[in-house]
């Protein structure tokens, strides 16, 4: 099995964290958003081989980290695109890698849809393309799939207006493709796969299915929406196996020196080689990433930090997320902030 994610995007609802990385590359819980949805697929059990990475905004971000896939078993290519085209320019680009069934991922979502059963169902619907689909209160700001009794897409209609809505499921972001269908994009131009590729198929006659199975879904598309991920990770709304706060309510990763004088007040997770100092409080709800140092007398709670952050003596960080290489002042006190080498903007959460 193959599959493709689509990681081109520059992500600029989400700055500044994506100032310096492209959005796919965001740390979840330690890690890249990229490589958690990664590790969930290949863990899915559906005989992953290979994997596409469709790139174009900071490309050699996404390549040096990830190389060519051999610490996960899997064989990883890049796609790289000098300009954007689109979702469907993006799949299109990559039509000579697929030759069987294969799946597309939008590389920026949060999901627990079963891979497994997602594609058993696109098997029984002999479907060419299979959408996954998530109900939402509000779909005005998504691509909405209207779909009939059989599960079999009716019309699509992108960020409708309040009073055309007349479904609330969503494009979820993941599909299931037939290679044949590749040849129904238009090259070397900008496609949009939701605007023009799905209609045009409904169009031509196609059996497009609609996959309606799932319970969480997320898009992480405002730095709003990336503080949520952790907090629904925390109250275990979305699972990650190796990190289950159901289990247990501290993660440390290796080489962690907490001094004995500091309390730690789950969920919790903290990185490799984390240092906090003496009489320092941490928690509850807070990330720490690898390498980073918490000095004394901190106070830290519902905040992400990434990696390699120095955090000076006394500081205070509530409702905060530090981005990597970041050094924060003794004695500083942040609430609701996003704070960056070079700047510190408000954070609505």
């Amino acid at each position: 099995m193959k599959a493709l994610f689509l990681a081109g995007g520059q992500g600029t609802r989400l700055r500044p964290l994506t100032n310096q990385l492209p959005k796919p590359m965001v740390p979840i819980m330690g890690k890249p958003l990229l490589e958690r949805n990664i590790l969930k697929l290949k863990n899915s059990d559906i005989g992953l081989e290979e994997i596409v990475i469709s790139t174009c905004y900071k490309p050699q971000k996404i390549e040096s980290y990830f190389g060519n896939g051999q610490r996960y078993d899997l064989e990883i290519r890049y796609v790289w695109e000098k300009t954007p085209r689109g979702t469907g320019g993006a799949i299109k680009n990559t039509e000579d890698f697929f030759d069987t069934t294969f799946l597309i991922f939008n590389a920026d979502i949060l999901s627990d849809i079963d891979y497994r059963d997602l594609l058993k169902y696109h098997q029984e619907k002999a479907a060419h393309v299979t959408i996954a689909v998530t109900s939402v209160e509000n779909p005005s700001m998504y691509g909405v799939v209207e779909f009939d009794a059989d599960g079999y897409a009716l019309s699509f209609r992108e960020k409708p207006k309040p009073q055309q809505i007349t479904s609330n499921y969503i494009n979820a972001g993941v599909y299931v493709f037939e290679p044949e269908v590749l040849k129904e994009i238009a090259p070397n131009r900008e496609v949009s796969v939701e605007k023009e590729v799905f209609p045009l198929l409904l169009q031509k006659g196609y059996r497009v299915a609609v996959y309606k199975y799932s319970s969480y879904w997320l898009d992480i598309g405002t730095p709003k929406k990336y503080y949520q991920a952790h907090e629904d990770i925390f109250k275990g709304k979305y699972p990650i196996a190796e990190v289950s706060f159901s289990k247990q309510n501290i993660y440390e990763e290796q080489n962690v020196y907490i001094h004995t004088s500091a309390r730690i007040r789950g969920p919790v997770y903290i990185g490799n080689d984390v240092t906090i100092g003496a009489n320092s409080l941490i928690g509850p709800n807070v990330v720490i990433g690898e390498n980073s140092k918490i000095g004394e007398s901190c106070k830290i709670s519902n905040s992400v930090i990434w990696d390699e952050v120095s955090v000076g003596n006394g500081a205070i960080l509530t409702g905060t997320i530090i981005v990597s290489g970041s050094r924060i002042n003794s004695k500083e006190k942040y609430t609701n902030l996003i704070y960056t080498e070079d700047s510190s903007l408000q954070l609505a959460v």
